[in-house]
């Protein structure tokens, strides 16, 4: 059966700051303690998901995370009220509550890895959430992420949801961020699912100065959980020294769909490797491998424009589209490349911009808020449908963000107890209006 790839992208939570919580993330720590913008950070991205939807593409919407996570003050000792919770957690650990006030989960990217149908044992769409044990502020996501995803997609006939993996350095997981499909004409697949270290085998390079968040371990363990075999799944590792400039992820620095992989060319440890086991598991694809290089775009460049965390949509068979950041147009070296992609003899046929600045500034471009599953009619049809964008509900979340949402927030603010009685009303209203049931601790 045809495929479709939706795109479900986060909502940008009530909490939106910048903290500087994420050591490895070079636009995180640069933009530390400046003012945030929620309500200007949520439109943002829902008018981002708009635009892919009036494209065509499928699209759909993933709800946030309940922040500030009281019940994880809690579990690390602070009692009283709501309020009094608050208070002594800024007074005694102000980096503590930020972490426990993060959007993060607006980077769906790393919510999960997704494997279609077409790929897995079963037959049916798999999901992991990711358990993202890099960083503790998103480490207290996965149960809630399991919970909004097994809602989303419910139907055991066509999904199967799995725990995340087990909380350990050995099995770090970070999900799609790591992770992307290729496929041909005839719908044919391979995972790719790239790493930063081996645990198990300490001989292997890694980086020295940032972590390596992905783990080889962690990346066969989810391969294995969703039933992929040797011939759709190829395991890549990322070149340690490009992690060690600021590449956290390996979306930072490649982005492949279909039968194209664009990647910068310190992206890899073994790039002839790739592209060898790229051309014999898909021998039918008609590849195209877009290097860039580092004469025409340095990694810092690639870093501080996002230019590979751009997304790679298909709009028409044989043409597809850069969805880029306008931090893209705004760095010469990246605008002057772009300019040339386009003329190349490749699907990849115009660039769109789009303004994420509010994400950017906090370490996240347009291939970071979304998670990508792929699914044939009968899958999208068991998918909720209060979830998927159009007008109606484009709509009804403007006017919600514009209804809930603060319009400057600072990080000492993240003490009023009124922000959480305002995100808990938010998101309350949240689950009713996309038909989640009761997800957050707030709710059960």
């Amino acid at each position: 059966m045809v495929e479709r790839e939706a795109n479900f992208d986060g909502l940008v939570g009530p909490t939106h700051n910048y903290a500087g919580l994420s050591w490895g993330n070079v636009a995180s720590n640069r933009h530390a303690r400046s003012t945030s913008h929620p309500r200007e950070a949520a439109l943002q991205g829902l008018n981002k998901m708009k635009a892919l939807s009036d494209m065509g593409l499928v699209q759909g919407v993933l709800a946030p995370q309940e922040r500030p996570d009281i019940a994880t003050l809690r579990q690390l000792g602070f009692t009283g009220t709501d309020a009094d919770v608050l208070d002594k957690a800024f007074r005694e650990d102000p980096m503590l509550l930020a972490a426990c006030c993060s959007a993060s989960s607006m980077w769906t990217a790393n919510a999960a890895t997704v494997s279609p149908g077409a790929d897995t044992k079963d037959g049916r769409i798999h999901f992991t959430p990711a358990n993202l044990i890099n960083k503790f502020h998103r480490s207290l996501e996965h149960g809630v992420t399991g919970r909004i995803l097994r809602q989303v997609f419910s139907d055991e006939n066509h999904f199967c949801h799995h725990a995340a993996l087990p909380a350990h350095d050995d099995f770090g997981d970070e999900g799609a961020a790591n992770h992307t499909r290729l496929y041909d004409n005839q719908g044919k697949g391979l995972e790719l699912f790239v790493y930063g270290r081996s645990a198990h085998r300490p001989d292997m390079p890694a980086p020295q100065r940032y972590p390596a968040r992905q783990t080889l371990e962690a990346s066969r363990a989810v391969a294995r959980l969703h039933g992929l075999s040797e011939h759709n799944s190829l395991f890549i590792q990322q070149n340690p020294a490009v992690i060690d400039q600021g590449v956290f992820h390996n979306d930072v620095i490649a982005v492949g769909n279909g039968n194209v992989l664009f990647y910068h060319q310190q992206a890899f440890l073994d790039t002839q490797g790739v592209q060898d086991e790229i051309r014999r598991k898909l021998p039918d694809a008609g590849m195209h491998f877009i290097e860039v290089s580092d004469s025409d775009v340095p990694v810092q460049d690639a870093i501080n424009s996002y230019l590979f965390n751009t997304q790679l949509v298909t709009l028409a068979p044989g043409h597809m589209a850069l969805i880029a950041p306008t931090e893209c147009a705004d760095t010469p070296s990246v605008k002057a490349y772009l300019e040339r992609l386009t003329a190349m003899n490749t699907p990849v046929q115009e660039v769109r911009f789009m303004d994420v600045k509010q994400s950017m500034q906090n370490g996240g471009g347009p291939a970071c808020l979304r998670l990508r599953v792929a699914m044939n009619e009968a899958e999208l049809a068991a998918v909720n449908p209060a979830c998927l964008m159009n007008d109606t509900l484009y709509g009804h979340l403007s006017a919600w963000i514009h209804r809930h949402y603060r319009d400057r927030l600072i990080p000492d603010d993240l003490r009023d107890p009124m922000l959480l009685d305002e995100s808990r009303t938010a998101l309350d209203e949240l689950t009713q209006l996309l038909k989640l049931g009761s997800v957050y601790p707030f709710q059960r």
